[in-house]
């Protein structure tokens, strides 16, 4: 039988699962590019393959994580999936505000990187002011 301190405990651990979950989709840096790709709009596998140089294999395990970790969301579109950030305006802060309190120098900051070269600007959503 759990005695009341382990109830708390199980509870403050289950409280923190979530925040874990998080914390664990930005621990790669190969997630932070796959991030940064799709602030530019929906994106199929094989798309971020060819912009990313990366395998299939290794682009899809990345982007199962993104979405367990409810970072990103697919839709089924005939045989392929799209994937696109599930927040992109909180994903955003969350990456500024990470770069803010590690404090790091001009020129190494989170990976950010600005795709709008290969993709062009991403498309303001409907309400949103530009």
């Amino acid at each position: 039988m759990l005695d009341r301190a382990d109830h708390g405990r199980q509870n403050a651990l289950e409280g923190h699962a979530a925040a874990a979950a998080l914390f664990h989709g930005l621990a790669d840096p190969t997630r932070l590019m796959i991030l940064a790709h799709l602030r530019t709009g929906e994106h199929k596998v094989k798309e971020l393959t060819e912009h990313l140089g990366l395998a299939q294999s290794t682009v899809s395990a990345h982007l199962s994580c993104l979405r367990d970790c409810g970072l990103v969301t697919s839709r089924a579109q005939g045989r392929a999936s799209l994937f696109s950030l599930a927040n992109p305006q909180l994903l955003q802060k969350l990456l500024g505000d990470a770069n803010h309190y590690i404090g790091i120098s001009d020129g190494h900051e989170l990976e950010t990187h600005d795709f709008t070269a290969v993709h062009g600007p991403s498309p303001v959503p409907e309400g949103a002011r530009p």
